[in-house]
């Protein structure tokens, strides 16, 4: 991609960040939030307004649970609260601060983080949790800005392996066989591929193949998020570790074998195994629930185990004119009891490690997803990253037979354009 094609997708992607500079400069039609303290100098708007909140839901249980929770809330408070599900949540979190009245408090992606925090739309109230030390480090990282921890993780997810049993049994495998290497997974995938089902499917995208870039010691920036590394030997090893399988016949992409997604492929008996996380339980015992299968950590590779992390928080608006009790509700909403809840109702993970004893004892099958939380990488959150994601996503379609070395080379000065 040339750097002029990178300035435009970055451009298109920032029209919504700008939107949000030109009413920072505007007022946001709130009540004056100095009557209470000013959220300049570290102090939490106070009033009598009711809270506003707006989420991206995943379905019908995430919705209902949600406006339950904070239901159980507003009664203990005293305090009104209202929950709006979002059709297109990107869009409209940008139209409401756009129109000087966003929400109080809403679901908002890593990736979004920079844009806002860096135009001042978003409250750091991070460090003012008094359960902030309970969140897995690696998710507080995904939400810290420029040494600010802005907001608190509401629930996580991580990739592991999921194995179709029916079709590993057949194949004649036990549990012996279960790979803890990259060779250990080429040769199991090879035995299982057979009578048109592949092996391993998963999606053409970084999202999933970034996985094997972490299990080589790779990704697209540095752990601090200061340097391009995207064409590293790692990286260089990892991409090719995965064409030559793709080659082979042994590994696929979700859309080759005629499925939109690895649960799709893997649900439909496509594939024996797929690289998906813990919502792919959702999707099996809403679509496949006469499929057995199993959960278990994705292999080693050349740098030890690793794999992709995926979570959202709950953003709060600097202009919010009842930040206290938007603090409030959200430490009601993170604590382990609600997390658990949540977890029951529609399958996130706690971010909170005081839930974890007691989310692995009722999900043991799952445990792998929780453990990864220990090493999992974030997916970059550099503010540009997600046009350079896309592009790089669109090249790694073409993988199978393209060059790994040239492809990651078109990515590392696609990263650097924006980490610089």
């Amino acid at each position: 991609m040339t750097r002029s094609r990178l300035r435009r997708l970055l451009a298109a992607g920032a029209i919504t960040a700008v939107g949000a500079i030109v009413l920072a400069g505007c007022g946001s039609g709130f009540s004056d939030p100095g009557a209470s303290g000013s959220a300049a100098s570290g102090d939490l708007t106070s009033s009598s307004d009711p809270l506003k909140l707006l989420i991206g839901s995943s379905g019908e249980a995430e919705t209902t649970a949600v406006n339950a929770a904070v239901a159980a809330w507003s009664k203990q408070s005293g305090i009104q609260a209202t929950v709006s599900v979002a059709s297109d949540l990107p869009q409209e979190l940008s139209q409401g601060f756009a129109a000087g009245s966003p929400p109080d408090l809403f679901y908002l992606a890593p990736e979004a983080l920079a844009g806002y925090a860096g135009n001042g739309s978003l409250k750091a109230y991070g460090d003012m949790l008094g359960n902030k030390d309970d969140f897995y480090p690696s998710l507080v990282q995904n939400f810290t800005y420029q040494d600010q921890f802005y907001c608190a993780p509401k629930d996580f997810s991580t990739l592991q392996l999921v194995i179709n049993k029916g079709l590993w049994d057949a194949a004649g495998l036990t549990d012996a066989d279960l790979p803890t290497t990259w060779d250990q997974l080429a040769t199991v995938a090879q035995k299982l591929t057979a009578n048109g089902v592949v092996g391993l499917a998963f999606g053409a995208e970084y999202q999933r193949v970034g996985a094997f870039m972490a299990q080589a010691g790779g990704g697209l920036v540095s752990d601090d998020g200061k340097t391009a590394t995207a064409d590293s030997t790692g990286n260089v090893d990892a991409l090719t570790y995965v064409k030559t399988h793709l080659a082979a016949g042994t590994f696929a992409y979700a859309k080759d074998v005629g499925a939109g997604w690895g649960g799709e492929a893997f649900g439909k008996g496509l594939a024996a195994m797929t690289i998906e996380g813990n919502w792919i339980t959702g999707a099996m015992s809403a679509d496949f629930p006469t499929v057995q299968y199993v959960v278990a950590p994705l292999p080693a590779g050349p740098s030890g185990q690793g794999t992709l992390q995926f979570t959202n928080c709950w953003g709060m608006a600097a202009d919010s004119p009842n930040q206290k009790a938007a603090l409030d509700l959200v430490q009601y909403l993170t604590s382990a009891d609600q997390v658990l809840a949540f977890s029951k109702a529609f399958g996130p993970m706690p971010p909170v490690r005081s839930a974890a004893a007691q989310w692995t004892s009722e999900n043991p099958a799952l445990a792998s997803f929780l453990k990864a939380a220990d090493y999992a990488k974030s997916v970059p959150v550099n503010n540009g990253i997600t046009a350079v994601i896309k592009d790089f996503n669109a090249q790694l379609e073409s993988l199978k037979t393209g060059d790994p070395a040239q492809i990651l080379k078109t990515a590392q000065t696609n990263v650097q354009a924006v980490v610089g």
